[in-house]
């Protein structure tokens, strides 16, 4: 499915996991593809997204906020971690060889998992692009996604703990790739 994003939105992609893992969550949920869209400036949803005052830095705050809130905790992937410890695997080690080997940051441990609902938004891109006649799928169609999803989860709560309308939102993408459909 990834060979039809473009490379804006491939950025978009890498950009939520690379949030997650800096937030130490091991999954990628609705709301770190918001950071991840909000963070690829130079593209349609960046655009979109803070023309409507939505900033990745903001949006990020929020996103911790209203995880802590929910008790979701930021464990960096220490339970998997610990699994692996428990039989004589030390991640540490292999991160530090692979590090000196082929540079810092090669090596990202555990790679979180998208959620059933990021999944969802995914889908929903898909089915965007398709009603809008494209063949490719770009950061637009990405946050068309996340608005339609139909319970967009903690994604759609961080935009509205920063005032940003949905409906509002959506009506920006549309009129900038696709204005007959505003």
């Amino acid at each position: 499915m990834f060979e039809f994003f473009t490379e804006r939105a491939k950025r978009a992609i890498v950009a939520s996991q690379d949030e997650a893992l800096a937030l130490g969550h091991d999954f990628i949920g609705t709301e770190h593809i918001l950071l991840g869209l909000a963070g690829t400036d130079d593209s349609t949803a960046w655009d979109a997204l803070t023309a409507r005052g939505v900033e990745v830095d903001r949006a990020r705050r929020e996103t911790v906020r209203i995880l802590e809130a929910a008790g979701v905790p930021s464990t960096g992937g220490q339970p998997a971690k610990d699994a692996l410890a428990s039989i004589g695997i030390d991640v540490e080690e292999i991160k530090r060889q692979a590090d000196s080997t082929f540079g810092p940051g090669a090596f990202q441990y555990p790679r979180p998992a998208y959620t059933p609902r990021a999944k969802k938004v995914l889908e929903a891109t898909l089915r965007e692009a398709k009603a809008l006649g494209h063949d490719r799928f770009g950061t637009e169609h990405m946050l068309l996604g996340l608005l339609a999803a139909g319970d967009g989860g903690r994604g759609l709560e961080v935009l509205a703990a920063l005032g940003t309308d949905p409906a509002g939102l959506r009506a920006e993408v549309l009129s900038r790739v696709a204005p007959d459909h505003v």
